[in-house]
């Protein structure tokens, strides 16, 4: 036991000595290192002011003033074709149109059936006159390869229009 508190002791001095108070190298470096070139800093980029637009001057149409006519005769056609809200829906109406995909047909006491599987992977029967999708689709065609319909969509300017819609088969 006293052996080894004498190695230690002696290895502690032989480490304390062999720090040297001589740091005269240390200051060397820090001095060129202080000295040396660190660099420049870019300055900031200049940007051009911003050059506004007159559409008034230029004689062009201003994009945000609306041009149609709310009088004109098409808009008075479109603004009588209104959504039934009365109407009770379909069970294929709750899911967006691009969500359905038609699985195949069925002849059934010579009616013919369209089959649309729907996002939980139920597969519905449908005939022409009945609805599917979230825009008022009335199913119009049903053949071999797709299930056509028209939609009523609102126009943008308060009215609603009806675009042609379907779903091919196979199509998912």
């Amino acid at each position: 036991m006293i052996k080894l508190k004498r190695t230690t002791i002696c290895l502690c001095l032989l480490s304390v000595g062999a720090c040297s108070h001589d740091t005269n190298d240390l200051q060397t470096f820090i001095a060129e290192t202080k000295s040396a070139h660190v660099g420049s800093v870019k300055p900031i980029p200049q940007f051009k002011p911003y050059e506004s637009f007159s559409y008034t001057a230029a004689e062009l149409r201003d994009p945000f003033v609306s041009t149609a006519n709310l009088q004109n005769e098409e808009t008075t056609k479109t603004s009588l074709l209104n959504p039934d809200k009365t109407r009770p829906r379909q069970p294929l109406e709750v899911f967006p149109l691009d969500t359905l995909s038609m699985v195949g047909i069925l002849e059934q006491n010579n009616q013919q059936w369209g089959l649309i599987k729907d996002p939980q992977n139920t597969v519905h029967r449908i005939q022409v006159g009945q609805y599917m999708g979230q825009n008022e689709g009335k199913i119009t065609e049903i053949n071999e390869s797709a299930v056509f319909l028209v939609e009523i969509v609102p126009d943008g300017i308060g009215g609603y229009i009806e675009q042609d819609a379907s779903i091919a088969i196979g199509s998912e």
